[in-house]
């Protein structure tokens, strides 16, 4: 085993200065900053590598060294239980606490070396370094070196036998799947988190002419989704607001409202602004709704970008009032986001049961309150982002309940979403998974985890 150095180890004559120089330093030093600052202080990660305001140090890095930041963290957090594990076979004893960034240094290194395509001298010497120059890390330098070069000669006998499906998902949310979807779809679900998802477009006419110039394929109910991989806003048809981004399910909610043209529509909780632009494009006059303005801003300049004009409203819907009622409401609402886990990792580590209890909370006073908004016959979808039961179903049986009389279930066919049958269930709600097909021919896994349940007004 591996064996801690002595806390009195030497540091390195090499300059400070040098190391910190050396080409991809600071792109890895960055890497474990932002890591910590996930797993620890529970910061999402969206925040963190946001270009205008995010992680400082990340901001000022080349626009090559920022992407291969993104590449180490999302390997490094989609594989955590993985390296976690690697690293418990390693070590003899865990690490103490108030080493610095140790943890994290060989985590960002370990994420470089195996699931990264980048070699291993580069990714062990940046990480001692990276140890060196760290006051308090600096006595486990020596451990850093030998257990990443241990790993490099041993690497089939330390992860020959590992369960990537159940380490990299923490125990709670698999047994919250299993309960749901049984043991084998639990743990396909969390063999889908193992891979980045596609990168899906909505656009506004004509998907199959834009799918050939794109170089993509039809997906789900009319989104394409993109071959080849770069700079988004260097695609045709970014600049004159043809497309957004949109994952295929994410698009299916929207549909669930019907022909909306020359409808007052309410999409709340909008931002970024997806489904409001959908809308918008069906010709609804839209109002959205969002209680951050700060991402009503994007939603606006989205919008811009889109030649969309929509009505905006920065308001806490609890606290909100709509002057006339609405022919149609959307309401996305706020959620776990543990479908999305496959665009953001980061979810599995910062997230807990008590966010959960915490939020159907507040799905279930929002779901009352709105389904007053909408003129009697009108339609209401409620949807999340989200896997668990209890955000989902359980979410909508409560809501029945307590709504007896005033409202119906307008069940969800499979014509409606493409003719994705396998998400819809017996019950006529849209329940997607990551590892469905996101194809009536699966030529094409993998979508986002969403719920939708529509409801017309007696």
């Amino acid at each position: 085993m591996t064996k801690r150095p002595n806390n009195k180890q030497k540091p390195s004559g090499k300059p400070a200065l040098e190391q910190a120089e050396k080409p991809g330093f600071a792109a890895r030093k960055v890497a474990a900053d932002i890591l910590g600052n996930v797993v620890h202080k529970k910061r999402p990660l969206d925040g963190e590598l946001d270009i205008t305001s995010g992680h400082s140090g990340f901001r000022a890095l080349a626009g090559n060294d920022r992407s291969l930041v993104r590449a180490i963290i999302g390997a490094a957090l989609r594989h955590r239980g993985e390296i976690a594990e690697i690293l418990d076979r390693l070590l003899d004893r865990p690490i103490p606490e108030k080493t610095g960034r140790i943890l994290d240094i060989l985590h960002v290194a370990i994420a470089q070396m195996l699931f990264l395509d980048i070699p291993d001298r580069a990714a062990v010497s940046l990480a001692v370094d990276h140890a060196g120059l760290d006051r308090r890390a600096r006595p486990y330098k020596g451990l850093v070196n030998g257990v990443l070069r241990r790993l490099g000669r041993e690497r089939d006998e330390v992860t020959g036998d590992l369960d990537p499906a159940v380490l990299n998902t923490p125990d709670w949310l698999m047994e919250s799947w299993q309960s749901a979807y049984g043991a084998e779809t639990a743990r396909e679900i969390a063999r889908a988190h193992e891979s980045e998802a596609a990168l899906d477009l909505s656009v506004k006419a004509d998907p199959e002419e834009w799918a050939r110039k794109l170089d993509g394929q039809i997906v789900g109910a009319g989104s394409i989704r993109l071959v080849r991989k770069g700079a988004v806003d260097a695609l045709e048809g970014y600049g004159d607001g043809q497309w957004w981004v949109q994952d295929a399910a994410a698009a299916l909610p929207a549909r669930l409202l019907g022909d909306v043209k020359g409808l007052r529509v309410a999409d709340l909780c909008a931002a970024p602004g997806g489904k409001t632009a959908q809308l918008g494009a069906a010709g609804a006059s839209v109002t959205a709704v969002d209680i951050s303005k700060a991402r009503l801003k994007r939603l606006e300049e989205n919008m811009t970008r889109l030649g969309l004009s929509v009505e905006t409203v920065a308001a806490d819907l609890r606290a909100f009032e709509p002057e006339d009622l609405f022919d149609a409401i959307l309401l996305d609402a706020p959620c776990s986001a543990t479908g999305t886990i496959r665009r953001h990792p980061d979810v599995p580590w910062i997230k807990k049961p008590y966010d959960i209890e915490k939020l159907t909370e507040i799905q279930s006073e929002l779901l009352d309150r709105v389904m007053g908004w909408v003129k009697p016959g009108g339609l209401v979808v409620y949807c999340t982002c989200s896997l668990e039961a209890a955000e989902g179903e359980a979410q909508v049986a409560g809501f029945l309940e307590r709504q007896a009389g005033k409202i119906e279930l307008f069940p969800v066919e499979a014509a409606e979403v493409g003719g994705l049958a396998e998400c819809v269930t017996n019950e006529g709600y849209l329940r997607c998974l990551p590892c469905h097909s996101a194809a009536v021919d699966p030529v094409s896994k993998g979508m986002d985890g969403f719920f939708a349940a529509r409801f017309r007004r007696f």
